[in-house]
């Protein structure tokens, strides 16, 4: 069995990470896009967390800010309790070594002028964990552990299907013995039938090698059966945080129920009612205007600047193992309207009439062009 414990593997802390928006003939920058907007997160030692999001919200961005695959604009990334940003070569090569990443793309992500092995024995020598016949055997291991026969290491990218190149994807990744994988997206550009054999086969790796997973996926069909726990993620931050049965339970946020109400349902009798999100989450950060359920994004965006800040302020806004913290009561009024300020119970003691304050915040985080 994989052996969970409570001591975090990796910390992220207010991660931010901005693009510049350029435009003109000299490329004069014009704002900036903020991708990821201060994300903080853990993931112990041998769990799965679940990043999910429609496209486009920051998740591959911030896990390639994880990895140091970018630089970011502000906060901090740990890992076992070492700064990313402070290690020098060799000390990056170590982490290299201990964190890997499966790419989404199967094949776009694979040198297709290599053979399999040779990608495998690549990553061998490079880390010098094996050379000649011991690297033979060792690829020949690799393919076996993914389902694949040893026979194919001599064989190129395009002479196998989606799935196979997934699972070449996945012996990469093994190959340097890691202590923490990303899984970006993994199986989302295959069919029904292999993405089931590639996440038994990712569950299964995991209790094996005693693995510590991100799995990033749009998809929240998928979560329920890999993940402990589920981080929902919204135009570059993360609004719900909990256990993965307890946010399929009982989602807090009005985006993750969006997201739940999204997942098809074999019985017609127990399917939600269809919360349908308009516009496109790209396009938002620049227009500054976007549109959940029936209520529109407010215009004023310093105003909702502004009460996005006193929200935190007032703590509302916390995470912890059993989730977002202090979620008013959304039975109350009317939670899509951001300017609601009911008075009534709360469930955060001895604040009153904040029942629109996470509908609010919800809307709040969409200015993102400074």
């Amino acid at each position: 069995m994989n052996d969970r414990t409570d001591s975090p593997l990796v910390e992220v802390h207010d991660l931010v990470k901005h693009f510049p928006i350029r435009s003109g003939i000299l490329g004069r920058t014009r704002g900036q896009l903020r991708a990821v907007d201060g994300v903080s997160l853990e993931v112990r030692r041998g769990e799965t967390v679940a990043l999910v999001g429609e496209s486009g919200c920051g998740k591959s961005t911030t896990a390639r800010l994880i990895l140091r695959l970018l630089k970011p604009t502000a906060g901090r990334v740990t890992f076992d309790g070492q700064d990313t940003a402070a290690l020098d070569r060799a000390g990056l090569m170590g982490f290299r070594r201990r964190a890997q990443i499966i790419f989404q793309d199967p094949y776009g992500s694979l040198n297709p002028r290599m053979t399999v092995g040779g990608m495998l024995r690549e990553a061998l020598h490079v880390h010098g964990l094996a050379r000649g016949r011991d690297a033979g055997r060792r690829i020949a291991e690799l393919l076996e552990a993914v389902g694949l026969h040893s026979d194919d290491a001599g064989r190129y990218p395009h002479e196998f299907s989606g799935g196979q190149r997934q699972r070449i994807g996945i012996a990469r990744a093994l190959a340097v013995e890691p202590e923490f994988v990303v899984a970006d997206e993994p199986v989302s550009a295959l069919d029904v039938s292999v993405q089931a054999q590639v996440l038994n086969l990712l569950a299964d790796l995991r209790e094996r090698f005693r693995l510590t997973y991100l799995f990033i996926t749009h998809d929240l069909s998928v979560v329920r059966h890999i993940a402990d726990r589920v981080a929902v993620m919204y135009l570059g931050r993360i609004v719900e945080l909990n256990a993965c049965e307890s946010l399929f339970e009982n989602p807090l946020h009005p985006y993750t129920r969006a997201l739940l109400s999204a997942v098809p349902a074999v019985d017609a009798g127990r399917r939600p009612q269809r919360i349908v999100l308009s516009g496109d989450s790209t396009l938002a950060a620049r227009t500054r205007r976007r549109t959940i359920g029936a209520a529109a994004w407010h215009p004023t965006w310093r105003a909702a600047r502004r009460a996005t800040t006193r929200v935190r302020d007032l703590g509302i806004w916390g995470f912890g193992d059993s989730g977002i913290q202090g979620v008013g009561n959304w039975n109350a009024g009317n939670p899509w309207n951001p300017w609601y300020r009911g008075g009534g119970e709360s469930r955060i003691p001895g604040i009153h009439g904040f029942h629109g304050c996470l509908g609010f915040l919800d809307k709040a985080v969409t200015p993102r062009l400074a």
